[in-house]
């Protein structure tokens, strides 16, 4: 072969692998975007929308009662969805048609029956979790099951009180999840095997619905999860508690939104007492110091997104948005919209609340400026759901229907 035609083939070969790996970065593969923060790494936006919202290209009925947001990969959707007290894990086409459905578990049908949690994809594997407590490995291809166990039966967990919500958290080999048993309170596993890497006492308390994440330092990588009560820092290493932040309030019970590290900070929006507060942790991680806390700003199970020096979170026992001052954290402007989720993508803001209202806002400084809205009137049951974008498409989760809108400009 000539050595000009060897530096063609090599320049293709380059080509073909960088493409291949920026479309596996982009990726949606867990709960609330790539970092858990909630942020959609999308261009190319609409900025506005007509009255009646962006097109709605397909939507995917009988993926069963639920409130977890889908999870897109290049190839497939992954949806968890309830029928007869049954989960089950869904897999759909890009089109939203149904490739495959796998029995996870026994769901939770008490207060607000149906899935809780987002899928996590990993390669070819996914992972799940069931209310009642059933954790489980299939494969992306078929749905075959590789590895499943319970919580309760094998984990000694207690079931809390709106069921297991959390969307389980993969990093290289292991998968990390919270029994929240006194005696295995967060576990890491091998994620290919289900076996135990290590096990963690943490706070001995039950689990919250928090789905964890991960602060990457020079020094060690620190898994963030919170108990019933308490926020927990775990040394992802061997599994020692690094330290702990104990909730106080009323009814504290349900810590749900996923925190967000930036240069230092760790911030952390809770509804039923403590409210949005902001720890800076130690060079090496190893402690922390609690900087400010705001009561007022005490959005529940929504989320949250840092755009520059605010804040922007659902409020819950008013029912409206709030804007916080990163570094005072104080309650600089609210906007009446009802409560809900948030994400951002493009620069933009989506709010979607209880009222089952999608809106688009523009972040600015204090101010959430509202520039389209519209009602969402496809789906059933409560509008719980946090919105997924991804390659130009929002998808909705409303109870029983998967809805995609098509957002590219």
């Amino acid at each position: 072969m000539s050595q000009p035609l060897k530096s063609c083939m090599l320049i293709l070969l380059a080509l073909s692998t960088f493409s291949h790996v920026t479309a596996q970065t982009r990726e949606i593969l867990q709960w609330r975007g790539e970092d858990r923060s909630g942020v959609y790494h999308e261009t190319g936006l609409l900025k506005s929308w007509p009255p009646e919202g962006p097109v709605m290209q397909w939507e995917s009925e009988g993926i069963g009662n639920g409130y977890g947001s889908p999870v897109i990969t290049r190839n497939n959707i992954f949806v968890n969805g309830e029928i007869d007290t049954v989960s089950y894990l869904f897999a759909l086409d890009l089109q939203g048609k149904l490739q495959w459905k796998s029995k996870i578990g026994r769901e939770w049908v008490q207060n607000y029956p149906g899935s809780r949690n987002t899928p996590t994809v990993a390669g070819d594997l996914v992972y799940v979790t069931a209310g009642m407590g059933q954790v489980a490995c299939f494969e992306t291809a078929t749905g075959k099951e590789r590895w499943s166990f319970n919580l309760t039966s094998d984990f000694h967990g207690e079931i809390p009180r709106f069921g297991f919500s959390e969307s389980l958290l993969v990093d290289g080999d292991r998968v990390y999840c919270a029994p929240g048993s006194r005696d295995t309170n967060v576990v890491a596993l091998d994620r290919f095997t289900g076996k135990i890497i290590w096990i963690s006492k943490g706070s001995g308390e039950m689990t919250s619905y928090t789905s964890p994440m991960l602060i990457r330092l020079p020094q060690r990588t620190i898994l963030v999860t919170f108990s019933m009560t308490t926020l927990l820092g775990i040394d992802t290493k061997d599994g020692s508690l690094l330290w702990s932040h104990k909730q106080e309030g009323q009814e504290i019970d349900c810590q749900c939104n996923t925190p967000l590290y930036e240069n230092g900070s760790l911030y952390c929006v809770n509804g039923n007492g403590y409210g949005t507060f902001r720890i800076q942790l130690s060079s090496d991680g190893s402690t922390i110091t609690e900087t400010w806390k705001n009561g007022k700003a005490d959005g529940l199970f929504g989320g949250f997104i840092k755009v520059k020096d605010h804040l922007y979170t659902g409020g819950y026992e008013k029912r409206q948005y709030y804007s916080v001052d990163v570094n005072t954290g104080a309650v600089v402007d609210s906007l009446r919209f009802d409560r809900g989720s948030i994400v951002e993508a493009d620069g933009m803001l989506y709010l979607y609340n209880e009222k089952g209202q999608l809106g688009l806002f523009k972040p600015n400084g204090p101010k959430l400026e509202q520039v389209s809205v519209f009602k969402v009137t496809r789906g059933t049951k409560a509008h719980f759901s946090h919105p997924v974008i991804c390659n130009g498409v929002l998808y909705l989760r409303h109870g029983k229907s998967l809805l995609a809108y098509h957002v590219k400009g």
